[in-house]
């Protein structure tokens, strides 16, 4: 067993140095092999699909905030609001995300323009989170260089459910927005937005400004807090299942790995989850082929899983095999879930022809 110790996980750090002298930093990664007519029809573009899902999202909402507003001071509010949150929130972080990558909608300006309404949402600058995405598909769990790892090994249970309940939000949120729209950048930030998206993401920040601004006044008038349950708050106290999801994606598996088999999660689930959440449950093939849109990612899926390990059965399997990682992570800071060990193992071996890259692990 080994004994926990801290890695600087700061793409700041010096751990970004030892990452690029291992060749991890802007490296080359496996891909499934896939015919290149087959994969451009998966990565084809359409319309329909993704204007569909988005105005399906949008009258739920509305449904399940009519019957949250009709529950306001009884009781009942708070299954309500609870039930509008977890939708709010999962469904409009995960198609955020998708609407970054611009691959739902053929149409270029209907992608731009629903991340920054979804970035309105989920207060999340549309320009920061662009730029700290690309580092996280390009160095994927590469330490020291992907700014997404929000589980450091070996990992602190404090930290965890700060991040679940969202209390160390709201605040840092409020002094960025407003640092931001003063035309002020951390170091982080300078490292990974250029310059000539700056004024962009100043721009962004003031408006965020104004309209929660419009929205806090609402409030004042109106005597109620109403108006930010139904937008801005739901991000924080809807997130209670997205935090989860999220957690599925990359915990418990192999950091600083050239390979999205053993450092992404792939799960099955059922077809009202997978739709709030944009099929990313279908991780690891949207880390390997990041173009192809959310709606052909089941079909990927089953062009690729001969060569990837088996999915997780369910959610529930794919969050128990998260917080056993938790637990083992706390201990032995080398821990991996068993079956991407042994995935991994295989492909180290011999019985594996040249055309599956070996794995050192």
């Amino acid at each position: 067993m080994s004994v926990p110790r801290e890695r600087d996980y700061s793409i700041l750090g010096p751990e970004r140095e030892k990452a690029i002298q291992k060749g991890l930093v802007s490296a080359e990664w496996y891909q499934c092999p896939i015919p290149r007519k087959r994969l451009k029809e998966l990565m084809t573009r359409r319309d329909a699909p993704a204007l569909r899902d988005t105005l399906i999202w949008i009258l739920i909402q509305i449904a399940t905030g009519y019957a949250a507003y009709l529950a306001w001071g009884t009781w009942w509010s708070i299954p309500a609001f609870a039930i509008y949150g977890a939708i709010y929130c999962t469904a409009a972080v995960s198609k955020w995300h998708e609407f970054s990558h611009g691959t739902p909608f053929r149409t270029a300006w209907l992608n731009e323009a629903m991340y920054q309404v979804c970035s309105f949402l989920t207060l999340e600058q549309a320009t920061n989170f662009r730029w700290t995405h690309t580092r996280h598909h390009t160095d994927t769990i590469v330490v020291g260089s992907d700014p997404e790892i929000f589980a450091p090994r070996p990992p602190k249970w404090r930290r965890l459910l700060q991040w679940v309940i969202r209390d160390n939000v709201l605040i840092p949120t409020i002094v960025r927005l407003v640092t931001h729209s003063c035309g002020l950048l951390n170091a982080v930030e300078r490292e990974l937005i250029p310059q000539i998206q700056h004024n962009k993401l100043f721009w962004e920040a003031r408006i965020f400004l104004i309209g929660y601004g419009g929205l806090i006044a609402s409030c004042f008038y109106l005597h109620s807090i109403l108006p930010l349950m139904f937008i801005g708050l739901p991000a924080i106290y809807g997130f209670y299942l997205n935090a989860f999801l999220i957690a599925t994606q990359h915990v418990g598996l192999y950091e600083d790995k050239l390979d999205h088999r053993i450092c992404a999660r792939t799960f099955y689930t059922n077809p009202i989850l997978r739709f709030f959440y944009t099929n990313m449950n279908y991780h690891m093939e949207h880390h390997m082929f990041p173009l192809v849109p959310y709606y052909n990612l089941p079909a990927l899926h089953e062009e690729i899983k001969h060569d990837c390990p088996a999915a997780a059965s369910s959610f529930p399997s794919a969050v128990r095999e998260v917080l056993i990682a938790v637990k083992r992570l706390k201990k032995d800071v080398t821990y991996v879930v068993p079956r991407y060990g042994e995935f991994a193992g295989k492909m180290d071996s011999s019985e594996y022809s040249g055309d599956v890259p070996r794995i050192v692990v």
